[in-house]
């Protein structure tokens, strides 16, 4: 019986799995046009399994040899002999996987002792290669990203590629590198880090792997891609769901992102949910209370990076706009990690999951900082009324708090700066357990904030943002009136920051176009 599989390679007779051939077409065109590049994608991305994807569709036209640097240990690494015997070892082994023949297999392993430096293996390279397409695919390449031994081998690899263009050499056809760093940077990173050290008046941004093709296919899952699944999945269950609606419905909480994607149907088939809106945001809730790998990634990345860390926080949390320019290393960084994506030239959160555990992490911050505010004083029982969800009290206490601690407190410049993250630190208790949030920010010049709240079959949209004058509050229920119109909603919520020292709070339902909002001024 198939499943949904989130831990390593997928495979189509015991996986549900996504149609991702039109993605190993498109790798395969670089492929044959004898192109080496990298592959390197966040964390559970798929890389894995659109290699060995990959892998079957080179089979009838290439040797294909695809190695992993990982669990095989560090010494392989130590010096040039060690990895030259244990690359030798590997390639030979996986060439019993490939279409080579027993003469190819023996061919290679006839000499392997003798592979004890870059020039041997090199001749080796040369030798096997020179009337055969022999296509490399190294997987899991971060475990040899701090290594200057691997350096040495991506140099060994680039000098042959360029002496096969000059017709004075025999080499690899293609190598594919799979990982989540780009190796074109790897030597810099290195001597960022003091794994490596430059000769006088050697370049440090030199990469041994300048080679290389950029490449830029989307490997998230689109709608279609989901739904694909999702139609294995139904003809085997016959549940009744409706298939694109519910792919939609999966992309519009992961943007595709392939771990996410898999992990909601996982959650939902083993758990017995519903294959719709309500059984989506059910998974979605007891996925963001799990602890797993990849969101361990987020707060270990978040936790030992202070300027990744003020980045995301000013993003989110600030709703400052940041420019998607890759040469910025931090934004680079939070590319690399999967944290943002780039929408029209500004950096976005790559999707809603993301959004939601990166503004929990700064909750979590905020909540054990003891010499951060805090507002307190209500229950989460104290916030449903009539059996549902009362928002409208839940922004009246944090109003009348807040303005206690506004005229109290000497530190107001804290409370300017982070407001918005007092809000989520006071909503956060409130509707943990029984519902979740979502933050999109909204980054032009009011700095908006739109925050959705699903709780039970409920559904509240606030929209938070700075006061900078009545023109543009009253922009602002246009622009609220816009969300819940997209979000087929009949009420929302305005809550507004105004910093001014002749100010007036203001609290209290208002109808615009037909649409009832709750404006809440503080």
């Amino acid at each position: 019986m198939r499943h949904f599989n989130v831990t390593g390679l997928c495979t189509p007779d015991k996986d549900y799995m996504a149609d991702i051939s039109n993605k190993v077409r498109q790798i395969r065109k670089m492929v044959d046009m004898e192109e080496y590049f990298t592959i390197n994608r966040a964390r559970q991305y798929g890389k894995t399994t659109t290699l060995q994807a990959l892998k079957l569709s080179l089979n009838a036209d290439y040797i294909v040899s695809r190695i992993s640097f990982e669990g095989i240990g560090g010494t392989i690494f130590e010096d040039e002999a060690k990895f030259c015997l244990g690359f030798d070892e590997l390639f030979g082994k996986s060439l019993r996987f490939t279409s080579a023949t027993p003469k190819d297999i023996l061919q290679w392993t006839s000499y392997s002792k003798d592979t004890v430096n870059f020039l041997r293996l090199s001749e080796k390279i040369t030798d096997f290669c020179m009337n055969r397409k022999v296509v490399l695919l190294i997987d899991e390449v971060d475990q040899a990203s701090d290594n200057q031994v691997f350096l040495h081998f991506l140099g060994m690899l680039r000098e042959k590629y360029l002496a096969r263009k000059a017709k004075e050499d025999f080499t690899f056809f293609s190598v594919i590198l799979a990982g989540v760093y780009d190796i074109k940077n790897m030597k810099l990173r290195m001597i960022e880090r003091g794994y490596h050290s430059t000769a006088k008046g050697d370049v440090k941004y030199n990469s041994p792997w300048n080679i290389a093709a950029n490449f830029d296919i989307d490997m998230s899952f689109s709608v279609r891609e989901i739904s694909s699944m999702l139609s294995e999945y139904e003809t085997e269950h016959h549940t009744g769901m409706d298939i694109l609606c519910t792919a939609t419905q999966i992309w519009d909480y992961t943007r595709g992102y392939p771990f996410l994607v898999s992990r909601i149907c996982q959650e939902i088939d083993e758990n017995g949910l519903t294959w719709d809106n309500t059984g989506i945001q059910m998974s979605v809730k007891n996925i963001l209370m799990e602890k797993n790998t990849l969101f361990d990634d987020i707060s270990h990345h978040l936790e030992n990076n202070e300027e990744l860390r003020s980045f995301m926080y000013e993003l989110l949390i600030l709703g400052q706009e940041k420019h998607f320019e890759r040469t910025n290393a931090t934004v680079d960084l939070a590319a690399t990690f999967g944290f943002i994506r780039n929408d029209g030239g500004r950096a976005v959160i790559d999707n809603r999951l993301f959004e939601i555990k990166i503004a929990n992490y700064f909750i979590s911050r905020n909540q054990e900082d003891k010499k951060q505010v805090k507002i307190t004083g209500v229950l989460s029982e104290d916030v449903i009324q009539g059996g549902l969800f009362c928002m409208e009290y839940v922004l009246e206490t944090f109003s009348r708090h807040y303005a206690e601690l506004y005229e109290n407190i000497k530190n107001r410049k804290f409370l300017e700066e982070n407001g918005r993250i007092l809000f989520l630190t006071y909503l956060r208790p409130l509707i943990n357990g029984k519902g979740f949030y979502h933050i999109e920010s909204r980054t032009n010049t009011e700095r908006r904030m739109d925050l959705v709240v699903d709780y039970g079959t409920e559904q509240y949209i606030l929209e938070l943002k700075r006061w900078y004058g009545l023109k543009k509050h009253e922009d602002a229920y246009e622009q609220l009136y816009e969300y819940l119109e997209s979000n087929h909603a009949e009420k929302g919520y305005l809550l507004t920051f105004d910093f001014r020292k002749q100010k007036k709070q203001q609290m209290h339902w208002i109808t615009y176009k037909g649409k009832r909002i709750f404006d809440v001024i503080i």
